[in-house]
């Protein structure tokens, strides 16, 4: 692999990037279970410690197979530096905890996962951190809610499960003016469809467990961006308080990442082709997914995504026994509330996702009871639109 990373297409990147080779030879990327490392001497020992000499201390943040992983998604995202985490939220976590100071204030976008909601409200509102929630595709009301003490801007693009889409150029020229940081979940477009740094974000969060393992079958994280903020912060609250990646679920990330590209198409074409039929089926209120023209923001998507992604969203007449109704008629979805498998998966976002938020902060970010989230796998999509016949 060159030095030069930038001299290799996204697609080479997902296959090469970041892999070191051992003495051994080896093809594939090792995997690397083991908790420690020896040293040659306690000079040694006391040199890595210290940050004097680089290398492995301990696998709570240093493991050969962890960093391949953290390689390889900083160049496809074209950041300098990732720290790879336990989890989605363990991500979100890391960066808040890292960045954040009691008094701060984030303004996030009203149209986010529902644990990002619980994660803000109940837990980083214990250390005296303010959060304001706004409308995602509303720049005026982001404009309107900043103050002296705001020092982050967080969101999702597409949002889940609404696919609503924001300007990431215009906002992160909003969150500079400011003196704040720009932090975007790009969950369900990958750096397959959407690059949120060249846009101007400053830091990209990654459920890894989604689209970049594809097969539901790892729990995992990643944030990545600078070296200061990412490589700083982010990485120093790593090391303290531990909520690591483990190197079996590293390795098994750097091979999803490997067909992330071919995957991405498939899901991408399969769900526009299922949108296109939802529109058609008379039960059917309203489909929220991007790639439609009858979509709010289109023209962006069109202007900042290389595609629409896997995720398509729908509401159906009749509320909640509908929505019910329709998701137990189905015989071949995953009744699930994981997403970005190859396995096509359906949910009721009022009663999962979002359950446990208010039926008031439901309302506001737009999550009826009507309301039915499908992310579409690589399935025949035949068999798709058969099997949710049975429920329309």
């Amino acid at each position: 692999m060159s030095d030069d990373q930038n001299d290799y297409y996204l697609d080479t990147l997902a296959v090469r990037a970041g892999q070191v080779r051992t003495a051994e030879g080896e093809h594939a990327e090792p995997i690397f279970p083991t908790s420690s490392y020896v040293f040659d001497s306690a000079a040694a020992a006391a040199a890595r410690f210290s940050g004097d000499e680089p290398g492995n201390i301990y696998s709570r943040f240093t493991n050969p197979t962890v960093r391949t992983f953290e390689q390889r998604l900083a160049a496809l995202e074209g950041g300098e530096r990732c720290v790879a985490t336990a989890s989605g939220m363990s991500a979100i976590y890391a960066t808040c905890a890292g960045i954040l100071r009691q008094g701060d204030h984030i303004i996030s976008s009203r149209s986010i996962f529902g644990s990002t909601v619980i994660l803000f409200n109940n837990f980083l509102a214990k250390f005296g951190i303010e959060v304001s929630y706004v409308e995602q595709a509303n720049m005026d009301s982001w404009s309107a809610a900043i103050k002296p003490n705001t020092r982050l801007m967080f969101l999702e693009t597409p949002s889940n499960p609404l696919t609503e889409i924001a300007d990431i150029s215009k906002l992160a020229s909003l969150a500079h003016d400011h003196d704040c940081l720009l932090v975007v979940d790009n969950c369900f477009c990958t750096p397959v469809l959407q690059r949120p740094l060249e846009l101007g974000a400053d830091i990209v969060i990654h459920s890894a467990t989604k689209y970049i393992d594809g097969q539901g079958r790892c729990i995992g994280g990643a944030v990545v961006g600078s070296e200061q903020c990412v490589g700083g912060d982010v990485y120093g609250f790593l090391r303290t308080a531990g909520p690591t990646m483990s190197p079996f679920n590293a390795w098994v990330f750097l091979k999803g990442l490997e067909t992330l590209g071919l995957r991405m198409e498939r899901h991408c074409k399969s769900a526009h082709a299922v949108a296109d039929w939802l529109q058609q089926q008379d039960h059917v209120e309203r489909v929220y997914y991007p790639g439609l023209e009858s979509h709010p923001q289109h023209q962006l998507a069109n202007e900042q995504m290389k595609g629409y992604g896997g995720i398509v969203s729908f509401e159906v007449k009749g509320g909640k026994s509908a929505a019910w109704q329709l998701i137990d008629a189905t015989k071949m979805l995953s009744i699930t509330a994981n997403l970005g498998d190859t396995k096509t998966t359906i949910t009721h976002p009022a009663t999962t996702t979002h359950g446990r938020l208010t039926p008031e902060e439901r309302e506001q970010a737009g999550i009826s009871d009507g309301l039915i989230r499908l992310s579409i796998g690589l399935e025949d999509i035949r068999d798709i639109k058969d099997d949710l016949v049975r429920g329309l």
